[in-house]
């Protein structure tokens, strides 16, 4: 396989493009607000990448189906006349063509259902089928002990053998509850869909939204599976002063400053036989890609 202008590592261009018969490649991009996102990293991620390539909607899935409106509760907006309008919680489907490439990209976002799941993911399922989606892409993140002063950490795995290979990723060895997002991974598997899940840690003690530091991680690691280069420097920016700011906030409380300390000095320990070699390489290459493109 070729790898993709200046990416070093195989990604989903470089695996499902030689097969495709009109050289493009589908992947389908999902997130859900609620229980699978942690600070709304995982959804707000996407967000950005939808306004980025300027996706179009080409479906939604009907509300009342599938939320209880007493827990996911409607919205008023006005409009620019300063009418009413109710916004429901619902599930949006979008398309994009990414430039410069052989990518078309399917946004699947949305709040998690209350009801129905495996009706709610059926419908996911068929409309992934519909589109020749060749891999579905699910982001979510979670509450973790983890210090916000050290590189949010992105857990990638994946249930197909040959696709693991390809792309260096893992099983996943979790056992217990999981969210719409571990059932349309499962049930993806099941309709012979491959899927890769992307989990990002955000500090727990800081878990409210936004997260932009856990939202660019996702963005990192996105852009390297999808190996299309992303303008991320708005983001890095908001990052950076969210870490300041939380760095003021700790230091008021000397037990928050003291746990943080502690935080860090586990996460060193935990990564200093590696050196964090393959990261460093990772940003090096990303920042060669974006020299180019600029």
């Amino acid at each position: 396989m070729s790898n993709t202008d200046g990416f070093g590592a195989a990604g989903l261009q470089d695996y499902f493009g030689d097969d495709s018969p009109s050289g493009r490649v589908t992947v389908m991009l999902a997130a859900f607000e609620g229980w699978n996102d942690a600070g709304e990293a995982a959804s707000d991620a996407l967000k950005v990448l939808s306004r980025h390539w300027d996706s179009e909607k080409i479906a939604s899935i009907d509300a009342d189906e599938y939320y209880d409106f007493q827990f996911t509760r409607p919205a008023i907006r006005r409009t620019a006349s300063g009418a009413q309008r109710i916004k429901w919680p619902t599930t949006r489907i979008s398309r994009a063509e990414v430039p410069d490439s052989n990518l078309d990209v399917i946004f699947v976002t949305g709040v998690e259902p209350s009801y129905k799941w495996r009706a709610y993911t059926a419908e996911i399922i068929a409309l992934a089928k519909e589109l020749d989606v060749d891999c579905i892409v699910l982001a979510g993140a979670l509450l973790a002990d983890v210090p916000h002063s050290r590189p949010i950490p992105v857990t990638a795995t994946c249930e197909e053998a040959d696709l693991q290979d390809a792309l260096t990723l893992e099983p996943s060895t979790y056992e217990g509850p999981i969210g719409i997002v571990g059932v349309v991974s499962h049930m993806a598997g099941l309709a012979d869909i491959p899927s890769v899940s992307l989990w990002a840690a955000v500090p727990h003690y800081v878990g409210q939204a936004p997260s932009p530091k856990a939202q660019l991680a996702l963005l990192n690691r996105i852009e390297e599976l999808l190996q299309v280069p992303l303008e991320t420097q708005l983001l890095t920016e908001e990052a950076e002063a969210w870490e300041r700011g939380v760095d003021e906030l700790a230091t008021e409380d000397p037990e928050v400053a003291a746990y943080v300390r502690q935080l860090e000095e586990a996460k060193d320990t935990a990564e200093l036989p590696e050196a964090s070699g393959e990261s460093i390489a990772r940003e090096f290459e990303r920042y060669l890609k974006r020299r180019r493109r600029d």
